[in-house]
C-alpha cells in the first residue's frame, strides 16, 4: 500500500520549508505526496513563488505523515480554526507528525507539543516553551512519532532522516546522492552561534515585524490553553 504524505500549504509559506522535503518525499517509492490546503486556489509563498494545492482538507486521506512547514504565514495559521482542526484530526492517526522551521508553532497552537521535545527556526526557538514543549537545539529532533526540523534548509535533513525510517537507510542515501546533497556553504553564517554579530543583527531586524506579531499571537494562544487546562 502506498505511503500517504501531506504537506500543509498556506499563504506566505516559506517555499523551501515545503519544497525541500517535497523533493525527498516525492522520490520515495510507492508514495503519494499531497499539498494540502483549505481549497485548491493557487497560493503565493512568502517569496512570491506560486504553489498549487493538490487536495483539500475535506478530501485529504488519512496520512502516514503530516508535515507543517513554516514562514511568515504561520502567524495567521496559529489562530486559524479550520487549519488547527485539520492538523488535530490528522495527528490522531499519523505514523509521524512533523514540522519544518516555524511550522512547529502551528503544532504548538494545536496543543500537540505539550511535554515533547521539539525544535524550530533559531529566531522562534524560545517561543516553543509557551506551548509546553521542551525546546531542543538541532537540525532534526525526534520525540516518539514527533519529528521536527530546524530552520528552512534543515527541512532536507529532516526529510532524509524520515525517508530512512519510512523505507531504509540505503534508499534515503540514494535519494541524497541523487540530489547531490553535500552542503558546503560559502559562509559559516547559518546560525547566530557562528555568524558575525553584525550579520545576526541585520537578520533579526529583518525578522522584527513578524517576530513582534508572532509573540503577541503565541501569548494569546498560550493564555487560552492555560485557561482550558
Amino acid at each position: 500500500m502506498a505511503l500517504e504524505i501531506g504537506l500543509l500549504v498556506f499563504p506566505r509559506v516559506q517555499q523551501l520549508d515545503l519544497t525541500g522535503p517535497y523533493e525527498v518525499f516525492a522520490s520515495l517509492p510507492e508514495t503519494n505526496v499531497h499539498l494540502v490546503a483549505r481549497n485548491l486556489a493557487p497560493i503565493t509563498s512568502a517569496t512570491g513563488l506560486v504553489l498549487t494545492p493538490t487536495i483539500t482538507f475535506s478530501d485529504c486521506p488519512a496520512l502516514d505523515v503530516l508535515c507543517v512547514p513554516g514562514g511568515v504565514g504561520v502567524n495567521a495559521q496559529m489562530e486559524d480554526a479550520e487549519t488547527l482542526d485539520f492538523v488535530r484530526r490528522q495527528a490522531a492517526g499519523v505514523r509521524y507528525l512533523t514540522s519544518v522551521c516555524t511550522g512547529a508553532l502551528v503544532l504548538g497552537a494545536a496543543g500537540l507539543l505539550t511535554g515533547r521535545r521539539a525544535t524550530t527556526h533559531w529566531a522562534a526557538h524560545d517561543l516553543l516553551a509557551a506551548f509546553g514543549a521542551v525546546p531542543v537545539e538541532g537540525r532534526v529532533v525526534r520525540d516518539g512519532n514527533l519529528v521536527t526540523g530546524g530552520g528552512v534548509t534543515a527541512g532536507i535533513d529532516f526529510a532524509l532522516t524520515l525517508a530512512a525510517e519510512l523505507t531504509d537507510p540505503a534508499t534515503a542515501q540514494a535519494i541524497q546522492l541523487q540530489h547531490e546533497y553535500a552542503p558546503a556553504p560559502p559562509f559559516d553564517a547559518g546560525h547566530p552561534e557562528t555568524a558575525d554579530p553584525a550579520v545576526t543583527a541585520v537578520a533579526r531586524k529583518r525578522l522584527a515585524a513578524s517576530r513582534a506579531e508572532r509573540e503577541a499571537i503565541v501569548a494569546r494562544i498560550a493564555s487560552k490553553q492555560d485557561r482550558s487546562d
